[in-house]
């Protein structure tokens, strides 16, 4: 159970409900159960929201690699709504049952990636000039703070999520927003 009482969804601010109602049909988010949570303060949230509408539907990063990056940081959050949650259908269960940076199952971009996000989330020291190389050799500069900044929205999102228990969610309901 949450430690914050969710907003019931009629009594989500309009504006709110609407992009709501948007990201979760854009997969961009899997319930909304934490932003209910998260509706007490509603402008902060909606700003989320679209932060996390930019970062998704403007990317400079493919589909399958935001994926890849998101579950990995899930697995070092340890958010169980995170883990379960599948934003793409490019990501199979073969890659999620091995996200090691150096599997070679995964590109060369998508291994940088890997081990960028795997670093972010666990040991950010770590993150020195022979990791900024791998970056570098695979990505732009607009491509690597893109990285950057989704690699934040997934890691702060994820702790938020996990020490609120917000995970302990009912399945988001389309029809009620």
């Amino acid at each position: 159970m949450a430690f914050i009482p969710p907003v019931p969804l009629e009594a989500l601010d309009p504006e709110l409900r609407d992009l709501l109602r948007a990201q979760l049909q854009r997969r961009t988010l899997s319930s909304d159960y934490q932003l209910r949570i998260w509706a007490h303060r509603p402008q902060a949230a909606a700003a989320w929201l679209r932060l996390l509408d930019q970062l998704n539907s403007h990317s400079t990063l493919d589909e399958r690699l935001r994926e890849l990056v998101r579950l990995k940081i899930a697995s070092k959050t340890n958010c169980t709504a995170c883990q379960i949650a599948r934003k793409s259908d490019e990501v199979t269960d073969e890659d999620i049952a091995c996200l090691s940076w150096s599997n070679p199952r995964f590109t060369p971009r998508e291994q940088a990636a890997l081990r960028y996000a795997e670093l972010f989330a666990t040991d950010y020291l770590a993150v020195d000039e022979q990791v900024y190389a791998a970056l570098e050799a695979q990505f732009s500069v607009e491509q690597i703070v893109d990285l950057q900044l989704f690699s934040a929205m997934m890691l702060a999102g994820g702790r938020m999520t996990y020490v609120q228990r917000a995970y302990e969610s009912q399945e988001a309901d389309l029809n009620a927003c």
